[in-house]
């Protein structure tokens, strides 16, 4: 059966597990040759073995912060499908704490991955984009702090603010290529890194759910849902940054309750 993603390949950073891995997923079962990312390739190895499609998938080991190796892993890809159409940087971290106590090597750490890591990729997939000359899609995985100030936060919602703002710089300069980029900023979803901020800061997941119009946390195939629609291309968009955030930035004030 055809999917809509049919004879294209896709690039997934960060797509060993979480949303990553659904996005991959998702592509996969559109039809899309796959590349599946992580700084393991044990990881990367594990998570393909786990994809389930009738399309390409290949495991490579990249660290986003290298340019270099993701350069190489953009040459890998082309080696073995024979094109790059789809690029998603998804790949990301959070280190959390009061800003004036944050250590000068956690914020850059998370300026490096998030912020930098996703030019760097975006960088190396529009090259060899306009090589090609059949234009593409980059999708970034940015979030809704990017569009907000939060205590314990600053460098993770500082760089997703970055991301937003690269996506649309990059939108309006490569649309000459026909290379669309536009993002993904979701709000809360359950996933290991949920778990993980819930254990470190102490929030009550109750009061993220009454807070949400929709009345509860998001998953990852909806994110994957919105990365694949962006990656379909047929849409005349560039530049936006989609939140599929359960309606909280819609939301104005205080709980649902």
């Amino acid at each position: 059966m055809a999917g809509s993603l049919d004879e294209k390949t896709a690039v997934v950073t960060g797509s060993s597990n979480g949303i990553g891995f659904a996005i991959a997923q998702h592509l996969a079962t559109e039809g899309a040759n796959v590349v599946i990312n992580s700084r393991s390739q044990t990881r990367a190895q594990e998570a393909a073995e786990e994809i389930d499609c009738s399309s390409g998938v290949l495991p490579i080991e990249a660290d986003v912060t290298d340019y270099s190796s993701l350069r190489s892993l953009a040459e890998q890809t082309v080696d073995e499908f024979g094109s790059l159409d789809i690029w998603v940087n998804n790949a990301g971290i959070n280190i959390r704490g009061p800003a004036e106590d944050i250590s000068l090597d956690d914020w850059q750490t998370v300026l490096d991955v998030n912020l930098s890591g996703t030019f760097y990729g975006a960088r190396v997939a529009g090259n060899r984009m306009i090589e090609q000359g059949t234009g593409g899609n980059i999708i970034n995985i940015s979030s809704m702090m990017g569009e907000q100030g939060q205590t314990g936060r600053t460098p993770y919602n500082t760089s997703k603010g970055g991301v937003n703002n690269l996506t649309r710089c990059l939108a309006v300069e490569w649309a000459e290529h026909d290379i669309q980029v536009n993002a993904v900023a979701p709000g809360y979803i359950q996933t290991d890194m949920v778990d993980d901020a819930q254990d470190q800061i102490g929030f009550e997941k109750q009061d993220v759910v009454d807070r949400t119009p929709l009345g509860r946390f998001g998953t990852v195939d909806e994110v994957a849902n919105c990365v694949a629609f962006l990656a379909e291309g047929a849409h005349f968009m560039t530049g936006e940054i989609l939140h599929p955030d359960g309606g909280w930035l819609a939301f104005g004030w205080g709980s649902k309750e």
